[in-house]
């Protein structure tokens, strides 16, 4: 092989990684996931669960049946005045 080639395939080498490596983190920022006791009122995603019917419909702030689509990994970390978002569902409010 002369250099030429040699030059040339590891430049075509490069660029496939640098491509791959540049769609690996828009697909993970893309990923979301559902979190509970977040969402101010009337402010939810659709389906919240007992007592709502669609998006919009939670009758109070931080209602633990409520959720809202956020970047995944972040819902744990989200505080609020009734402590910390949760990927798992609570009770309706009475």
């Amino acid at each position: 092989m002369t250099n030429k080639t040699l030059v040339g395939l590891a430049l075509a080498g490069s660029l496939a990684s640098a491509i791959g490596a540049a769609a690996t983190p828009a697909a993970a920022e893309d990923a979301k996931e559902k979190c509970y006791g977040i969402a101010l009122k009337g402010q939810n995603d659709c389906a919240a669960g007992a007592g709502t019917t669609c998006a919009g419909t939670s009758k109070v702030d931080y209602q633990k049946n409520a959720w809202k689509l956020v970047p995944a990994g972040t819902c744990e970390t989200i505080k609020t005045p009734d402590g910390h978002g949760s990927l798992t569902q609570g009770p309706a409010p009475v």
